[in-house]
């Protein structure tokens, strides 16, 4: 009867231990896409002259993929006497954001987007 305790309780402490391992798995692999995002936007928003555009990549080996994309920004409920007024102007907002997608626990994929307005000169068309 002791033998059948112990089998059950080291059972529960195995399934505990393998959940522990899995969740801490998945908080490095979050961790990793955090600061793969916050890097690749602030290179992107650091991009002198600003101008939309989009770029791509990899890193861990290909397991983490990012996409970043400066796109013109217009703010919502703007009237639009501002908004003419504001395309005399030399400069202009962009919105810079970034995609990092990586791998989830449950063997599918997970992304994390983060965002960031810039001010910076409008493109001479």
């Amino acid at each position: 009867m002791a033998f059948v305790i112990l089998a059950a309780v080291a059972t529960a402490l195995f399934r505990l231990f393998s959940g522990a391992l899995a969740n801490a798995s998945a908080a490095d692999d979050y961790s990793r896409a955090v600061l793969i995002a916050e890097s690749a936007l602030a290179a992107a928003a650091a991009t002198q002259p600003l101008k939309e555009a989009t770029e791509a990549g990899t890193a861990d080996d290909g397991r983490v993929e990012w996409t970043t994309r400066v796109t013109p920004y217009s703010p919502p409920d703007v009237s639009p006497e501002l908004e003419s007024t504001s395309d005399a102007m030399a400069i202009r907002l962009y919105r810079v954001t970034v995609d990092v997608t990586f791998p989830s626990p449950n063997r599918g994929k997970r992304t994390y987007a983060l965002a960031t307005t810039r001010i910076g000169l409008r493109d001479p068309k």
